[in-house]
């Protein structure tokens, strides 16, 4: 951990007001206190309970604590209810691990019923845990209330969404080229295989495609060892190969080797360089791809060569297709239907047959005779099947070269098992039908960062396809289609009935159904009422994203509860999730309320980046490479871990490497420094004051425009939704605060009457206001302010339900500030010049001169100068050119006793505060010195050094003096030793 000195116990003090706002209910009031501006509809992503909460979370929860905060003290009611994503293949996962699973076969054996409740069981697995980091977070949101995606209630609405959808034709069932999990033995929809890439190296293979002899093709006719060169990165594919493809403009080229000149070889004109580097060939003859369409080639593999029918008429030929490219390979491509989409349409167009030579679990099939059952790309090593294959090939003599490849492929996002494009029918939401509309409403959508719009999810959305929502999984929201079987040995008509309630389903089949769950409801039945067959449900349960999609209908139940206030307040002012949720969570969002409401689901949206270690890789348990979040709420409290993060670019969709040492610098600059000042504001004694602004003294004026400054930008920022612009003036306001203001106000504070009341009062109304634009991003530290300087006022009983304030009128913010940054800069010169000269600042000089200030500055701001700078007197000469100072560095014996003073000063109090001593201590002090400079410098300046460290008296002597003393210590000034003693005076 990285230690840093606390003036008190900052994450101590956060407990306490954790217990506070508990206690007292503060939660509960800012949402029943009064909303004069209605309504600020927020939608919360439920996470899974299987693990424990991260840093992704921490930050995804910051950003709906924030905003909300925000709103609510803008005057709105702002719901917050805590959901659980419940359903899928995380739950899956974890039982089949315990149950030592490994594949669908299993569990089916095991029993569907017993395998869904035990994923029941296991769904809120860490719920305490989750509960008590989010709390320790300073998070407000309603947990006891929360929703679950398992619940009846949710999932009832989700049958009403597919219903709605079945109802306006956007729901048809297909037969098409996906992407399937051979593990999981299911579907994937197309933002699913997004999240799965990684990079690997397969093993690509130029085969060799024995051409029919005899054949015209241009001027150049085959004979019986012409090869047709095509070029794979899926050799396990080749068995199920059912055609060639060419593109019809692209020009090919028949050549023969000097080596051997038995062979001919066909590949693009294009391609020969890269395939066949510096080997010599001679070039027989030039044909195009629509010269080859139709030209007859021998299968690699002869397990279907016997097949009768059309489709195999049609099989094993050359084919023109628009795909085809010059990119790669050997510009000709192999066609294997059953795994790959262009192939899959290619056969359609040309009635090819489709070979099936997978099954769904990713081994092949008993066809394929001499690899039936292998895992044609195994988890352990995914290209050890592709060895196999070209190893054979090679014995044939059908290979031509083979080649690493290094490439981007899809994973499955939940198990890690490379997937497989694979022929197979499913359920799909008709997206390309609503395109238009998604892409018009998408307009209304305010994105931070901007550049997601027309970027991550605008490109996303422009190339969004048809949704393929069924999955041929067991926990999960199940399709709530009825399709008529027969009965008896009838053959059924297969009519199709799509239930969107309970009571509806119930009606039909007379049965109680408490339950929506797919061991429950496949044995609900039904008569068709066309031909009195049986309606069974098909045994497909939903992707989990279309449960997500339908969480702001599901989560009040929608349209059985709640449909007045739904249809008020929909679409929501704002959600917030991470980057990788514009292809997934926000996309489905908006896909289903396009086709619902033919609106967007949201209009505001915020999205994060991803929190890596500090040495920029992902956080790792088992690399230990980042601290807890708990043990840094334990360390510098929460506030401290939430201001970083906040004003960090991972608030902006880029990627954050977490480093302690800057929430440990965010302790000091932010939080320590605002407790230190509020510690301050008590020592002084200011919370007698009345709480009201006065601009009558310079530094009162200043520090007034500053915090109207600050709550303007703030406030603009939060109503931009750009957090990162919120946060950080709060940490240059607060350094203003306490090393400009406070500092410069000190003395003042601790006078009586006018000038003090003033400086307090002052004091008083700034803390007051900071704390209320501080609240949201830091809220146990602005409570710490709001309840330090509320005292026993009639406030409110929190800052949190407090107003948003506004900025200060009748201040001209620009000139103040302006005018104080030139001071402030004057100063900087003039301190820059102490250093060089080695001029320590306690040590008094006799004056300096500003040349070239921007026009004469008032006495204030003169004596403001002399007073941050030591000297007895500033000049100020305007002028156009850069500002410089010119410092009298020249120290006259009366200077040097005067430093000498202060140096005393400053080592009293420095003495005081080791001894626990308060402001409220008057004490008596001894100086032993033998110096005599020391000695007149006491002397002369008594009353003042009395005064300065709140002393009855301060002695000079030349030995330690009688008596005992409280506290003692050497300081270094004149020639010789000095001993300073102290102890209160009553001690």
């Amino acid at each position: 951990m990285v230690l840093v000195s606390m003036p008190i116990s900052v994450p101590q003090r956060e407990e306490e007001i954790l217990a506070f706002w508990k206690e007292r209910g503060i939660f509960q009031k800012s949402l029943q206190k009064d909303s004069p501006k209605g309504e600020y509809v927020f939608y919360d992503g439920p996470p899974f309970a299987t693990g424990l909460p991260h840093y992704g979370h921490i930050v995804a929860s910051l950003m709906k604590d924030i905003i909300p905060r925000f709103f609510t003290m803008r005057g709105y009611h702002v719901d917050r209810r805590w959901g659980w994503d419940c359903h899928g293949l995380p739950i899956e996962n974890i039982i089949e691990q315990e149950e030592g699973f490994h594949s669908k076969k299993d569990i089916e054996a095991f029993g569907v019923d017993r395998f869904n409740e035990a994923c029941r069981s296991k769904v809120l697995l860490y719920r305490k845990e989750w509960r008590r980091t989010i709390e320790r977070l300073g998070r407000w949101v309603d947990m006891d209330n929360d929703y679950k995606t398992m619940d009846r209630d949710y999932m009832e609405s989700i049958w009403w969404v597919f219903q709605e959808l079945w109802k306006r034709g956007l729901i048809y069932e297909d037969y098409k080229s996906m992407h399937i999990c051979p593990r999981c033995e299911t579907t994937l929809s197309q933002s699913e295989v997004a999240e799965g890439y990684r990079t690997i190296t397969d093993q690509s293979v130029v085969a060799k495609f024995a051409v029919k002899p005899g054949q015209k093709c241009g001027g150049f006719e085959t004979d019986d060892q012409t090869y047709i060169l095509a070029w794979t990165t899926t050799p396990w594919t080749l068995p199920g190969n059912v055609a060639l493809a060419v593109g019809g403009d692209i020009e090919y080229a028949v050549i023969r080797f000097h080596d051997d000149q038995s062979a001919l070889y066909i590949l693009a004109k294009d391609r020969i360089q890269e395939m066949i580097g510096d080997r010599p060939y001679d070039a027989v003859s030039a044909i195009s791809g629509s010269d080859m369409e139709g030209i007859s080639y021998i299968p690699l593999f002869d397990y279907f060569t016997g097949r009768k029918g059309s489709e195999w008429d049609n099989a094993w030929k050359v084919y023109a297709a628009d795909f085809v490219s010059l990119e790669e390979g050997t510009g000709i491509v192999h066609i294997a239907p059953a795994f790959g989409e262009e192939d899959f349409q290619l056969a359609k167009e040309k009635k090819l047959p489709l070979l099936k030579t997978v099954h769904p679990d990713g081994r092949f099939s008993e066809d394929v005779a001499d690899f039936a059952g292998c895992e044609v790309k195994p988890k352990r090593d995914p290209s050890e099947t592709d060895g196999r294959i070209v190893a054979f090939l090679e014995e044939k003599g059908s290979v031509f070269a083979v080649i690493p490849y290094e490439h981007s492929y899809p994973h499955c996002w939940r198990c890690e098992t490379p997937l497989l494009n694979y022929a197979t029918s499913s359920w799909f939401v008709a997206v390309t039908r609503i395109k238009d509309t998604l892409l018009k409403t998408a307009e209304y959508i305010h994105w931070v960062p901007a550049h997601i719009k027309e970027g991550r999810f605008g490109k996303w959305l422009e190339g969004a396809k048809d949704w393929a929502i069924s999955r041929q999984r067991f926990w999960g929201s199940v399709l709530p289609i009825w399709r008529c079987g027969g009965s008896e040995g009838k053959e059924g008509c297969g009519e199709i009935a799509v239930i969107g309630s309970v009571e509806e389903l119930e009606e039909k089949s007379g049965t109680r159904v408490d339950d929506l769950h797919k061991h429950v409801v496949d044995a609900v039945t039904f008569p068709c009422p066309s031909c009195g067959g049986v309606m069974r449900r098909i045994p497909d349960v939903l992707d989990c994203w279309f449960e997500s999609g339908s969480m702001p209908y599901a989560q009040v139940h929608y349209p059985f509860e709640q449909k007045e206030k739904f249809e008020q307040s929909f679409p929501a002012q704002f959600i917030a999730e991470g980057v990788d949720q514009t292809r997934a969570w926000f996309y489905y969002l908006h896909v289903l309320a396009g086709a619902l409401r033919q609106s967007p689901a949201f209009q505001n949206v915020i999205v994060n980046g991803i929190v890596l270690a500090e040495d920029g890789r992902k956080m790792s348990k088992r690399l230990k490479n980042y601290p807890e979040p708990d043990a840094l709420f334990e360390q510098y409290g929460a506030d401290a871990v939430r201001y970083y993060l906040a004003s960090s670019p991972v608030m902006r969709a880029e990627d954050l490497r977490f480093s302690e040492r800057e929430v440990a610098e965010v302790f000091r600059k932010v939080v320590a420094l605002l407790f230190n000042t509020v510690s301050f504001y008590e020592v002084a004694g200011c919370g007698s004051a009345s709480c009201s602004l006065s601009v009558d003294h310079v530094l009162d004026r200043w520090i007034a425009a500053r915090l109207s400054q600050t709550i303007r930008e703030v406030t603009r920022a939060y109503e931009q939704y750009d957090i990162n612009r919120a946060t950080r003036p709060l940490r240059t306001f607060v350094a203003d605060l306490s090393t400009w203001y406070v500092r410069r106000s000190r003395k003042r504070m601790r006078q009586e009457g006018g000038e003090g009341e003033h400086a307090c009062g002052t004091f008083r109304f700034v803390l007051r206001e900071f704390a209320k634009i501080a609240a949201p991003v830091i809220p146990f530290t602005a409570e710490h302010v709001y309840q330090t300087v509320k005292g026993s006022e009639e406030w409110a009983e929190s800052v949190h339900l407090e107003p948003w304030p506004d900025a200060i009128e009748g201040i001209d913010e620009d000139a103040i500030i302006t005018r104080m940054e030139e001071v402030r800069r004057a100063v900087e010169l003039a301190l820059a010049q102490r250093a060089a000269a080695r001029i320590p600042v306690r040590q008094p000089l006799a004056q300096m001169r500003v040349v070239n200030a921007p026009e004469e500055w008032e006495e204030a701001l003169t004596h403001l100068i002399a007073e941050e700078v030591n000297v007895k007197h500033v000049s100020i000469e305007a002028g156009a050119g850069e500002m410089e100072v010119v410092l009298d560095t020249e120290i006259t014996p009366e200077l040097r006793r005067e430093g000498l003073k202060r140096e005393i000063v400053r080592n009293i109090n420095a003495l005081r505060k080791k001894a626990g001593m308060t402001i409220h201590d008057q004490i008596v002090v001894a100086v032993e010195a033998a110096d005599n400079e020391v000695q007149d410098a006491v002397s002369y300046f008594n009353s003042q050094i009395c005064e300065d460290v709140i002393a009855v008296k301060v002695s000079i002597c030349g030995e330690r003096p009688d008596g005992e003393w409280d506290y003692e210590g050497d300081m270094k000034a004149g020639e010789g030793s000095v001993r300073i003693y102290i102890k209160k005076e009553n001690g």
